[in-house]
């Protein structure tokens, strides 16, 4: 059994697939790629038993197979060639491959396609469609909050609630919150998964810039297929926080300011602040506000005074620096909006502007100021 294909394309779809290959694989036939040949298709597999992808590619083939590939040497040879035909031949009696090119040939074993686990398929779904670019957007604008506590799986990933047709995206690690939430999402269907970060990171660098995505789910896993690309993922099974109690709704002061002006300043007195806690403090009055911080440690110290639109009763509240500018990283508006109440509850960081159909909410906890 032979195919031939060009070197560069070939590539290109084993880059998407060797995502879902772990560093540290339970089996050693997880360290492979899964070639499956048949009438003129490859069809390339990856998984590590949590999160599996498959795309497809066309190839001039002599018969059909299957065959397990060692995914690192088959990058580092593929990456080393310029684009070109290459032939890869399989020896179905002890699975060794040889490759050729122009240049010559490279001989690697391979594996008894058999022996790969197999990839679960979508069998009584639920399934909707969204929008390549939307679906994206979701992910860069959750992602981050995500926590990194093992001890704490469902805050490990992103909790999505589908009512009809509203598509909501949670994240959370308990110092900060993300709610993206947007409509107009054809369905008929009301459920809610969390889908673990490593499918989700890959999903994004995967994804088309135009086109749909179909999103299917069942009890167990989630299925994402768009063009000839499928990502599979096992949900996190348990149970997400009451996000919805954390946001606090009467808010009586408004802070509304430059997002940039604000990201930059943030960026420049985050370097003087305690590396510890990345404490900074906002002193709002309703002619201005100053960003300052000190590290006692080293008897550093910042601050700057920036122009703002205030209402509400001076106020002076602490934050960290780092979710701060997270935060205002993945917004894209002109202009953001800080809610407040007390020193002591979490500020609400909205965009001033916002695409139709689309809302964002972030929250983040205050660092608690000593006397």
């Amino acid at each position: 059994m032979k195919f031939s294909v060009s070197s560069s394309e070939l590539l290109k779809h084993l880059q998407v697939a060797s995502g879902a290959i772990a560093s540290s694989p339970v089996l050693p036939i997880l360290d492979d790629f899964l070639f499956t040949i048949k009438k003129n298709k490859l069809t390339i597999a990856a998984t590590d038993l949590e999160t599996s992808i498959t795309n497809e590619i066309e190839v001039m083939s002599d018969g059909d197979g299957t065959v397990a590939v060692p995914a690192k040497i088959l990058l580092d040879t593929l990456k080393a060639l310029p684009d070109q035909p290459v032939t890869m031949a399989i020896d179905e009696e002890n699975f060794g491959i040889t490759i050729t090119s122009a240049y010559g040939k490279y001989r690697l074993a391979g594996e008894n396609g058999q022996d790969f686990p197999r990839i679960p398929e979508a069998d009584q779904v639920d399934t909707v469609k969204v929008p390549s670019a939307t679906l994206s957007k979701a992910i860069t604008k959750t992602l981050f909050a995500t926590s990194n506590d093992e001890l704490r799986p469902a805050m490990t990933g992103v909790y999505v609630s589908l009512d009809f047709n509203k598509l909501i995206f949670v994240s959370t690690d308990a110092h900060k919150l993300v709610r993206y939430t947007f409509t107009n999402v054809p369905s008929e269907v009301s459920t809610t998964f969390i889908i673990p970060k490593k499918a989700l990171n890959l999903l994004k660098n995967a994804l088309p810039e135009e086109g749909g995505v179909t999103m299917s789910f069942d009890k167990a896993n989630a299925f994402f297929t768009f063009g000839n690309t499928h990502l599979v993922c096992r949900l996190i099974d348990a149970r997400y926080p009451d996000y919805n109690a954390v946001i606090p709704v009467d808010n009586p002061n408004t802070l509304t300011i430059s997002r940039t002006d604000l990201l930059n300043s943030l960026k420049r007195i985050a370097i003087y602040a305690n590396k510890t806690t990345n404490q900074v403090i906002l002193d709002i009055s309703p002619d201005s506000l100053t960003v300052s911080a000190q590290d006692l440690d080293f008897s550093n110290e910042a601050n700057e005074q920036l122009s703002c639109t205030y209402e509400g009763t001076p106020i002076t509240i602490g934050f960290n620096a780092k979710f701060m500018i997270e935060m205002l990283n993945v917004l894209q508006s002109d202009e953001v909006k800080l809610e407040l109440s007390t020193p002591s509850r979490a500020g609400i960081l909205l965009p001033m502007e916002e695409t139709e159909g689309e809302e964002i909410l972030m929250l983040v906890m205050p660092v608690m100021l000593s006397n």
